[in-house]
């Protein structure tokens, strides 16, 4: 039986901020002088489809922590030697919750199923079991969900392949995160940056390219 949802919870902010990013390579991003020209953050929280030499360079560029979920087209990894490489010097937070830059992050890669292979999918069973597990040990509370579908809501895309994922709200019902950072769904449909979700009480945010963030 699904726990009942708490009323959203009023927080005072966290004083941090963060670089979101999602499924596209910014110029702005991937250049020799970044990150001249870019406020100082605590971390970045990257949500999916972003090449891995990307990350590498993320962590080359900058000293703060680099945490990532893998997307859907699985390019993530480095092609190195013998074979796929997960990239250096960045976090993996799928299916887990770290504690990095005074922030506590649960994460939560890949998209509901929408065709028969590729590795960056999950069944409904899958999402329930999964989410069930990451909401149990976020169970003291976490500050940002990280993922690359997004929940159910305005940020979910019309069609099967970009619907939201209602595991990802049940989560947010339940451990009500501060902020929702997702990628997937670029900006096609005319999709708006962010929104509060007026069950959790997050703000939950469309990372595709990059973005600063006040938490």
């Amino acid at each position: 039986m699904t726990p009942p949802a708490l009323p959203p919870l009023s927080r005072a902010p966290l004083g941090k901020r963060v670089m979101v990013l999602a499924d596209h390579v910014h110029p702005f991003v991937y250049r020799s002088a970044f990150p001249q020209g870019v406020p100082a953050v605590d971390a970045v929280l990257a949500a999916g489809d972003l090449p891995g030499y990307y990350l590498e360079f993320l962590a080359t560029k900058l000293t703060v922590p680099i945490i990532y979920v893998h997307g859907n087209h699985e390019n993530e990894y480095v092609n190195e030697g013998d074979g796929r490489i997960p990239p250096r010097g960045v976090i993996a937070a799928h299916g887990r919750v770290i504690e990095e830059a005074g922030l506590r992050i649960a994460g939560w890669g890949g998209v509901p199923r929408y065709r028969t292979d590729g590795e960056g999918q999950y069944t409904p069973t899958q999402a329930r079991w999964g989410l069930g597990r990451l909401a149990w040990q976020a169970r003291r509370g976490v500050d940002v969900l990280l993922t690359h579908a997004p929940p159910t809501g305005p940020h979910a895309g019309s069609d099967y392949a970009h619907r939201g994922c209602p595991d990802i709200s049940a989560f947010m019902a339940r451990r009500q995160p501060r902020l929702v950072v997702h990628g997937h769904i670029h900006e096609y449909e005319g999709k708006k940056l962010e929104y509060l979700d007026p069950e959790s009480g997050a703000r939950v945010i469309n990372a595709y390219g990059y973005h600063v963030v006040e938490l």
